[in-house]
């Protein structure tokens, strides 16, 4: 797998990030909002991949775009990485349970975009991040990414535990779908030949 560097510069957000797929998930996060670095290094930590993010935004205004272009970044490096999808499993899930939290993630590699998102909170914030932009990470990542994404809420009442289970679920969904599959020997994980 490749250790992937990418820069992203608007007028709204300056993001820096350099992702090693095959990494220990050691994690660098800043971008200025202290809960949406813990669900990022939740991510990377339990998809094992190493992960060097920084970010400078317009957050005197909300969270949204730091959090927006933080996705469409990640999506970006995800798609560079499997640009050739070939020898890798593909598809990637998992069911994550944090204490009252229950999460279930899908993804596909398969280049075309989908996203299904069922999770719902009952609040507004988790310190100063705004809890649906939980969902708008998950749509930008997935849109700049080409990936197909679906999650579900199965259980929880603690917003934290459930933002946190979702991060978790991502990143061991991705790193499962990002695996070498040795039995296919080089050829694409499709019955169309290509993807």
């Amino acid at each position: 797998m490749l250790e992937i560097e990418r820069r992203r510069t608007t007028n709204e957000t300056d993001v820096t990030v350099k992702i090693d797929f095959d990494g220990s998930g050691e994690t660098s996060v800043e971008t200025g909002i202290p809960f949406f670095d813990h669900l990022l290094c939740s991510f990377a930590r339990h998809g094992r991949f190493d992960l060097d993010l920084q970010v400078n935004g317009d957050l005197e205004i909300d969270d949204h775009h730091v959090v927006e272009d933080v996705g469409i970044v990640l999506g970006d490096v995800v798609h560079e990485a499997q640009r050739e999808r070939v020898s890798i499993e593909r598809f990637g899930s998992a069911i994550v349970p944090m204490d009252d939290a229950l999460i279930m993630m899908a993804i596909d590699l398969g280049g075309r975009t989908y996203v299904d998102i069922k999770i719902e909170f009952k609040k507004e914030h988790v310190g100063s991040f705004v809890l649906d932009n939980v969902k708008h990470f998950l749509r930008s990542l997935a849109d700049a990414g080409c990936l197909n994404l679906h999650t579900r809420k199965l259980a929880g009442e603690d917003d934290h535990h459930v933002a946190e289970a979702t991060f978790k679920a991502l990143g061991i969904s991705l790193a499962r779908a990002i695996q070498k599959d040795p039995a296919l020997a080089g050829s694409t994980p499709s019955t169309k030949g290509n993807i």
